[in-house]
């Protein structure tokens, strides 16, 4: 099959979401194995496609939606090739939402771009990516613009709330990365503005894996742009989207090419670019985050079948020996994952589907300490 990259997996994803069942049963193991103490639930409801996630210094929870995609082609500019693409886009659909410790969501910042791939007949829907802080600002990923995804009147890049509901662009990340594309890309599902997928903050500089080309860059909050490794120079197409930092690394986990074969992996990366694979054996992953114990949480899409499929979803704790332990599976097209201040573990559910079908889980482990790590990510 030919190598296709993020958005091809939201063409088969968006259609088996449709055709899954509105009832979902998660499978929590007890992490002691003594059958006590673990819960989850349905946090929040009424997302569209929920991406990533992370809670405010206020103690609420903010999550990025891709929205409900677009129907306007934009001339002019280089377009990913079918079935990927032509990307159609529109400037206003995507937002980020707010939801508070009762669940109730409400939008705080709205009128952001996002676009539907072309072979995903109204499925394959990008649009905001993630969301991150730098103390009490708010600022969001732009994933699904540009040119070459239909919205050619804002660029990829990162936006700051300003409380009003509105935003300001403050870096233009499409403009760095046609300039600077990862060098080995699958040029048959290319796309010019790139497709950045994660972004964290550390010492007040973002940080965002993009997963067209393969790069980890730094952006600063006045918008300039540097790279920190081309993943793709020495791993190849493996199609980066997950990413975290943890005690002086950045760690990177990869999605991978389709057929889904169970080969995604953990990746650390040091600041100066060097990077080492840490673990294997994984699939499809969208999401990491550590807890205080050293251990890596990691969210797969899909486990067991060779394309993005309902209730395959899993997340897997890598502990510092070396060891895996599923903690959750079940999941349902599930696209990223967080740790609240409470301890507790919320992951965006039915990240891939329907407008408004997206959900927020909540997860206890609480027969385990399992609180984030302050110098993470996670917060």
């Amino acid at each position: 099959m030919k190598r296709r990259l993020l958005f091809l997996f939201a063409f088969v994803a968006g259609i088996m979401l449709l055709i899954s069942s509105c009832k979902r049963d998660y499978f929590v193991p007890p992490c002691n194995g003594d059958g006590s103490g673990t819960h989850s639930k349905v946090f929040a409801t009424g997302f569209n496609n929920p991406r990533g996630l992370k809670f405010g210094p206020d103690g609420n929870l903010y999550v990025a939606e891709g929205g409900t995609g677009g129907n306007h082609f934009s001339m002019g500019c280089t377009q990913a090739p079918p079935p990927v693409g032509p990307y159609k886009g529109n400037d206003s659909t995507s937002r980020i939402s707010m939801v508070d410790r009762q669940g109730t969501r409400s939008t705080f910042v709205k009128y952001l771009p996002s676009c539907t791939a072309g072979a995903a007949t109204g499925s394959g829907v990008t649009g905001m990516a993630d969301v991150a802080f730098i103390g009490n600002n708010l600022y969001g990923l732009i994933g699904g613009a540009g040119c070459s995804h239909g919205v050619s009147d804002i660029p990829n890049g990162i936006v700051k709330a300003d409380g009003h509901g509105s935003w300001k662009l403050v870096a233009n990340y499409s403009w760095f990365i046609l300039a600077h594309p990862g060098v080995n890309y699958d040029a048959e599902d290319y796309t010019p503005d790139g497709n950045p997928w994660s972004m964290i903050n550390v010492d007040n500089k973002f940080y965002i894996v993009e997963a067209n080309t393969g790069v980890l860059d730094e952006i600063s909050p006045n918008g300039k742009i540097r790279r920190v490794a081309d993943i793709s120079a020495t791993q190849g197409h493996i199609v980066p989207t997950a990413l975290a930092w943890h005690k002086g690394n950045f760690y990177v986990g990869n999605l991978g090419t389709f057929p889904i074969m169970g080969n995604s992996s953990i990746y650390m990366i040091s600041p100066g670019g060097q990077i080492k694979v840490l673990a294997t054996g994984f699939s499809a992953i969208l999401g990491l985050a550590f807890d205080n114990h050293d251990r890596l949480y990691i969210l797969e899409n899909t486990v067991g079948a060779p394309g993005p499929s309902p209730k395959l979803g899993n997340v897997v704790r890598l502990d510092p020996d070396g060891s895996k332990h599923v903690m959750i599976s079940g999941l349902n097209l599930p696209t990223a994952l967080t740790f609240g201040p409470d301890g507790k573990m919320y992951i965006s559910n039915n990240g891939i589907g329907a407008p408004g079908s997206g959900e927020i889980l909540q997860v206890s482990f609480t027969c385990e300490s399992v609180w984030p790590d302050k110098d993470g990510t996670s917060l």
